[in-house]
């Protein structure tokens, strides 16, 4: 684990602890003892995200969790995690989350299903660009420990694993991976574990699996290679924002490919 800055750690605890209550950035940076400027710019190298956009991360965390073990409506859960308008948080939600509130609390079923359908899989070649003009990056993923099931793997817009990855696709286990096509811009290389038997909770609110991110970025230039990636999937760490990503649309993306090509 990273121990620089572990004071950041013990903001981030204060922010679990708290975080259905304000927390402007200046409660925030007191709290650790620094100016506001001095606190978001550590808190952003600690974890790669602001502190008011970690904030938030965590409430729509907050949000998926209520969504699935309460009958609040989806306009009081909003209001709980500090949504003023059901419409704003709606938006919020499906931008980030990949779906709607009410279509994510009715994922459950889905992603048992899903889960059992990849398992079943016996060719995991996705269909690659033969030609492109654009770039390719590729690397090798490994793993702190053994598990048996599939890595999820995606390059998204920002330091977090939200919305829809840019590129994203299945592995069946640790090793290499490849995505083609990727044009010129800035990527953050995010990916994810789904062991077999996992429970449609633990499926959609991620909070044990192994993962790994790049806080740094992968710049894509137009005519520039790209570095191959040796990448670790760890334990989860204080710092990491939370996987908010909604893993059934992308386990559904998989096997809607996979069901294409075998046509």
């Amino acid at each position: 684990m990273n121990e620089r800055y572990s004071e950041i750690d013990e903001v981030i605890a204060f922010i679990h602890e708290n975080i259905y209550d304000p927390l402007p950035l200046s409660r925030l940076a007191a709290y650790a003892a620094y100016s506001p400027y001095h606190f978001t710019r550590i808190f952003k190298e600690k974890t790669g995200l602001p502190p008011l956009y970690y904030v938030s991360s965590l409430r729509l965390q907050k949000a998926k969790d209520l969504l699935l073990r309460t009958n609040l409506s989806v306009r009081d859960i909003g209001l709980t995690v500090g949504q003023q308008s059901l419409g704003t948080f709606t938006t919020r939600f499906t931008e980030r989350v990949g779906v709607t509130p009410s279509d994510f609390r009715n994922k459950a079923q889905q992603a048992d299903e899903h889960l059992r359908s990849l398992q079943e899989i016996n060719d995991w070649q996705e269909p690659q660009l033969i030609t492109s003009p654009y770039s390719t990056v590729e690397g090798t993923i490994h793993a702190v420990r053994p598990f048996q099931g599939i890595i999820l793997i995606g390059l998204f817009a920002k330091p977090i694993p939200e919305g829809l990855p840019i590129h994203g696709t299945l592995l069946s286990s640790v090793g290499q991976f490849c995505f083609t096509g990727v044009k010129p811009g800035t990527y953050y290389l995010m990916a994810t574990t789904l062991s077999w038997g996992m429970n449609a909770m633990d499926i959609l609110i991620p909070q044990a699996t192994l993962r790994t991110r790049t806080k740094e970025p992968i710049v894509v230039g137009p005519a520039a290679s790209v570095h191959y990636r040796e990448v670790m999937l760890h334990e989860p760490r204080p710092d990491d924002p939370p996987i908010l990503v909604s893993l059934p649309v992308l386990m559904n993306t998989f096997l809607t490919k996979v069901l294409q090509t075998s046509r």
